[in-house]
């Protein structure tokens, strides 16, 4: 009888464990009667009916996942590796479970399917100066569409474009040639300007004229410096001439 009644103790024991569920903090817990949506509880402690309810559990974190690399040809013809990394969280627990099959699977394969529509659209040089613009794109598609199953993107971010080798060298060579572009127009522009400068100093040299002798004054000071001992150079007469002129 003992025996019997310990038997009979265990067993609505065990019903009342089963019946009692605690979800932490983050999770939810979607609950069904007899096939029916009663709706989402939780956190702490939840009361289910041994046999008529079932409860399936909804975490409510931010879920990273990586995007595998993806063989994309952008609009101007050019194949490329992309790979990204996706951020996303479930805001409706009730609307994930009942709306899609498996909410992290389709919003896996969508993004996938997202990246390569919009990367395709896109030209190279696109894709590799505006990725901000890019990123936020593909978010806002996402979003778009992952909205009836209750789950919110944050974020898409392209991590790596990898171009066939071919495009890097093509790349590099276009870069030099650049910056090679740019290093004859600051010569020249340097060029240029003391061009200028020489005009301006003849000019004052023409009215002064004894700005001339005192330049060359200097030119002699200069290379009398460089521990020369004698020092050679022809001076014209004319440069006398202004001050045989004063008197």
């Amino acid at each position: 009888m003992f025996s019997f009644a310990l038997i009979i103790l265990v067993f609505f024991g065990g019903i009342l464990m089963s019946s009692i569920k605690v979800l932490q903090e983050y999770e939810r817990g979607v609950i069904f009667r007899l096939g029916r949506l009663v709706g989402a509880k939780g956190p702490g402690l939840v009361l289910l009916l041994p046999g008529i309810d079932r409860m399936v559990k909804v975490g409510q974190r931010v879920i990273t996942t990586d995007i595998p690399p993806q063989d994309v040809v952008t609009k101007d013809n050019v194949s490329i590796i992309v790979n990204a990394v996706l951020l996303f969280r479930v805001v409706d627990p009730v609307k994930a479970i009942l709306n899609v099959e498996s909410y992290l699977e389709s919003t896996f394969q969508y993004a996938q399917t997202t990246l390569r529509s919009v990367l395709g659209s896109a030209e190279l040089d696109v894709v590799l100066s505006e990725r901000e613009n890019l990123n936020k794109k593909v978010q806002e598609i996402l979003d778009l569409h992952t909205e009836p199953w209750g789950v919110k993107v944050s974020a898409v971010e392209i991590k790596q474009v990898d171009l066939p080798k071919e495009m890097q060298r093509a790349m590099a060579t276009q870069a030099e040639a650049e910056r090679q572009r740019r290093a004859k127009v600051i010569a020249a522009e340097g060029e240029f300007q003391a061009a200028e400068k020489l005009v301006e100093a003849a000019k004052s040299i023409e009215a002064h004229p004894s700005a001339l002798q005192l330049r060359y004054l200097q030119t002699l000071q200069e290379v009398a410096s460089e521990n020369n001992s004698t020092t050679i150079f022809p001076v014209p007469i004319d440069l006398f001439r202004p001050f045989l002129e004063r008197k």
